[in-house]
């Protein structure tokens, strides 16, 4: 239960900085808010990878390697698109800086969450 609640906290966190970069009156740009996809867009070639990497074999795996190069990339890119925004000038540094955190507190929060959930115990995500 405390790491549910963990978990959700850290994610309106995240959100909060998120909006905060947004919506602030002096920055009043909503150019960041295209990083929530990259947020849906990251767990997702991990999550079919587990799905199709049978876990008793110890060593590595080519299709779950490949998930996580795609994960980290789609990490990267969530870091750089606000940089390019504040570099073309559509952001304030200071909205790239609020944008950049709340990145930060996000990804912990996914990563948490497959760290907790992601074990086979008696309550799985791949339940769902």
């Amino acid at each position: 239960v405390v790491a549910l609640i963990s978990l959700s906290f850290g994610g309106a966190v995240g959100l909060m900085f998120l909006m905060l970069g947004c919506a602030l009156p002096q920055y009043n740009q909503y150019w960041p808010m295209f990083v929530l996809f990259f947020y849906i867009l990251s767990p997702i070639p991990y999550c079919i990878a587990r799905r199709l990497v049978d876990d008793t074999d110890a060593t590595s795996n080519a299709c779950k390697e490949l998930a996580i190069f795609l994960t980290t990339g789609i990490v990267v890119s969530a870091f750089g698109l606000p940089i390019v925004f504040a570099r073309a000038e559509l952001i304030y540094w200071g909205a790239c800086a609020l944008v950049l955190t709340g990145n930060t507190v996000i990804f912990a929060t996914i990563l948490g969450f497959f760290l907790v959930f992601g074990s086979n115990d008696d309550f799985s995500w791949q339940q769902w």
